[in-house]
């Protein structure tokens, strides 16, 4: 690293007073899938260095379904819905014991949260859990985040917890997302291949990234580096900074929070954006699309206006009145926005294309002159999937 490099670094990590730690499954595994205790004694050791310097912590920790299939004595991870929740809701009590067991010689509870996507999606229960996450601190607790795999479905499943742990970055305004892995950082190649060198720092997220990696999942995990640099793009679109390390090293916290040149980091953009807006486009999915004329793209993405009818090329999909929806180019298909909806899909297809004059005509009244008003609209600029 040059040493405009470490000074950035060092300045960064220093700076960070809220921070989201991931840790992945493989990370806390045995090679015989049994969890490694001497591993989470040693991260407890290393949260409690960062806690005593009176920073805010939350850890977002895989390893459920990975210690289930240990305790139940199976071979390869289950692939059918029953069995996977089986497997977690055997290993979470276990994961969660044996992070409380190693946190308290320091000082501190771990304090269990499972999270669905309705958690997100729901304003009210979005803005609980960011409180509840925050009234923990005061107590000594460190929230321990993870998908409630024993419940989640399709509907509701997030995923995986790089996801996870970027959404609950940008919940709680977290400076900084360390996510601990089983890989040295980003590569500029396969991690097999000896001539891949690591990327000590990347100052801007752009598609060339994704084609760095392949989309290939971890042994024991749901994810790969795809899925973190996806997970990578929705932190540090809202201004959050990330690191992704490797977390077999026995001090990666430690050197991570001193500046080291280990992992990769990856800088936030600007100044980051309001919470409201952070939940709008970076939380759900969106339920549907609308597709834009060259016009209406340059008018929101570029000038800062809302959305109007009159520049809805179509309308994808089906959505109530206040879902998130997505703005994609009609020549490119790529998504560029997201915005909560003032209509729903049947009157949306109805009004599409029309002048907003020419609304009150069609539904009889003009409820909203703006398909998506500014405030509710982000500019996402999202990479190609």
């Amino acid at each position: 690293m040059s040493e405009n490099e470490i000074e950035r670094r060092r300045n960064t990590v220093t700076s960070a007073q809220t921070l989201v730690v991931k840790v992945g499954t493989n990370v806390l595994s045995t090679d015989d899938d049994q969890l490694d205790a001497d591993r989470i004694a040693s991260l407890a050791e290393q949260l409690h260095l960062i806690c005593a310097t009176g920073r805010k912590l939350v850890l977002v920790s895989s390893g459920a379904i990975g210690a289930g299939m240990g305790l139940l004595g199976l071979k390869q991870r289950p692939k059918d819905l029953p069995h996977l929740q089986a497997a977690a809701a055997t290993g979470q009590a276990h994961l969660i014991h044996i992070y409380d067991k190693a946190l308290r010689p320091y000082g501190y509870h771990a304090a269990q949260i499972l999270l669905t996507a309705n958690d997100f999606k729901n304003r009210s229960r979005y803005l609980n859990v960011r409180n509840t996450l925050r009234t923990l601190a005061e107590y000594g607790a460190i929230p321990i985040v993870n998908e409630n795999d024993t419940v989640s479905t399709e509907e509701i499943k997030l995923g995986d917890n790089d996801r996870l742990a970027a959404m609950v970055a940008g919940l709680i305004q977290a400076d900084l997302l360390i996510i601990l892995s089983v890989v040295d950082g980003l590569l500029t190649g396969d991690p097999t291949d000896p001539n891949s060198r690591r990327l000590p720092l990347v100052e801007r997220f752009d598609d060339e990234l994704l084609n760095l990696v392949g989309a290939s999942k971890s042994s024991r995990g749901t994810g790969g580096m795809k899925t973190k640099l996806e997970a990578v793009h929705t932190a540090t679109a809202v201004g959050v900074n990330v690191i992704i390390a490797n977390g077999k090293c026995p001090h990666v916290l430690n050197e991570i929070m001193n500046g080291d040149d280990i992992g990769t980091l990856f800088l936030g953009e600007g100044d980051g954006l309001s919470a409201w807006k952070r939940w709008i486009g970076y939380t759900m999915p969106p339920k549907g699309r609308f597709v834009l004329d060259h016009g209406a793209r340059r008018a929101v993405e570029l000038q800062g206006k809302s959305l109007l009818a009159a520049g809805i090329a179509r309308v994808e999909g089906e959505f109530t009145k206040g879902e998130v929806v997505s703005l994609v180019d009609i020549q490119s298909g790529e998504e560029f926005a997201r915005g909560l909806s003032n209509y729903d899909s049947i009157a949306a297809r109805t009004i599409a294309g029309r002048r907003t004059d020419d609304i009150a005509k069609t539904l009889g009244s003009i409820p909203y002159d703006e398909v998506i008003h500014r405030d509710n609209l982000v500019v996402t600029s999202l990479p190609k999937n």
